[in-house]
């Protein structure tokens, strides 16, 4: 008996990690499964470690490029026909547009998006426009849409972008948490002793992920008490949104913020041990994962009032929540987290629990799994 084929796509490789386990539980349930993404080392290292994928090259811009966009539509279309996949499942911006459009011009019976983010809530003027309007056409080629949580449904039906019905899997999220991984147990703390109370942020070191904010809040707070510390985990992206010059010059002078660069593995993690507060005060998400991972790790956290972050930390609870752009906000969480102690091992105390009951990664995945089964049964 013939394999049902699935495509997934994705624009670029990095992002095939949110859903190779899937992949993975899909062929062994008689699912033949083929990747569709833009060339690049990540992809190189994921066909040798997953050498029984099938996957296709499609050069694709993560921002807008029109005569790039359309060969990689083209492109994308002649993989449809070669391939006759039975369901084509697409995840991040581009390769959604171009994978629905294609899909559905080609007649694939199922055409699935899931939307990890918005980006058009943020933008301004024509920028918006267009992107709302891509993201109507994406919805409109789709058969299904998943929305990672639900304020990223809410925005696509009250702003008129998808009329479809769409639910959200489980308590959202599309990868969920490794809770053996994600585990402070597993490493050794630092001793308390002349130890800086710690704020650590994990992201991309960009305007939109609240950092011109998250600097201006600490340099404040480190003002008053001195014995306090702000680790920036990330890489800079200055081509795409810098901080400003006003920041960048706060951090280079500040012996209390540390600029670390990008880390990975248990030396990521070993950071969220070391540290006394997770920060997140981004201005737009989809379903943050280092929330989510911070949280893993039992860190109480201060994040924005946006989609995703709101659905993970619970005010009071597990976290503290601020309104996005507001720099003295923050610092009155931060001053909160620092200094009333009894409220913070409280909210740290549940952080794990919470996530380890809405969002460990085999109940995640089944979610997607049940759902699979039931569209291909439709």
């Amino acid at each position: 008996m013939k394999r049902k084929k699935i495509i997934r796509s994705v624009t670029v490789p990095q992002s095939l990690g949110l859903c190779r386990e899937v992949m993975l539980r899909m062929e062994k349930m008689g699912y033949e499964s083929v990747v569709v993404t833009s060339p690049g080392e990540a992809l190189d290292k994921f066909r040798e470690e997953c050498p029984q994928f099938k996957t296709i090259e499609v050069p694709m811009e993560r921002h807008i490029a029109l005569l790039k966009d359309v060969w990689a539509l083209l492109t994308m279309i002649g993989v449809m026909l070669r391939e006759r996949p039975y369901m084509v499942h697409s995840m991040t911006p581009k390769a959604g547009l171009l994978s629905m459009v294609a899909a559905w011009l080609t007649g694939v019976p199922v055409r699935i998006h899931t939307f990890t983010g918005l980006i058009w809530p943020t933008a301004v003027g024509f920028r918006r426009k267009i992107l709302m309007l891509m993201d109507r056409l994406l919805c409109a080629c789709a058969t299904h849409v998943i929305p990672e949580g639900q304020g990223v449904l809410n925005d696509l039906r009250d702003f008129g972008v998808c009329r479809k019905p769409m639910k959200v899997l489980g308590y959202g999220n599309v990868r969920g948490v490794d809770m053996e991984r994600f585990n402070p147990a597993r490493f050794a703390p630092v001793p308390m002793e002349h130890k800086p109370f710690t704020f650590v942020f994990v992201g991309r070191m960009v305007g939109d992920k609240g950092i011109n904010e998250l600097v201006e809040a600490f340099t404040r707070l480190n003002d008053k008490y001195s014995k306090t510390r702000l680790l920036l985990v990330g890489p800079y992206e200055k081509h795409l949104d810098p901080v400003s010059e006003l920041t960048q010059n706060r951090i280079d002078a500040s012996r209390a913020i540390v600029a670390c660069g990008p880390k990975y593995g248990d030396e990521l993690l070993q950071m969220y041990v070391d540290a006394d507060c997770f920060v997140m005060p981004s201005y737009r998400e989809g379903f943050p994962n280092t929330v989510l991972e911070a949280g893993a790790m039992g860190l109480p956290q201060i994040v924005t009032d946006i989609n995703g972050s709101r659905e993970i930390v619970i005010n009071g609870e597990n976290g503290l929540i601020v309104p996005p752009k507001d720099a003295g906000a923050l610092y009155g969480a931060m001053e909160r987290m620092l200094t009333d102690e009894p409220m913070r091992k409280s909210m740290a105390e549940k952080a794990r629990e919470l996530i380890a009951n809405r969002f460990e990664k085999g109940f995640v995945q089944q979610c997607l799994l049940n759902f699979y089964e039931e569209v291909m049964r439709g």
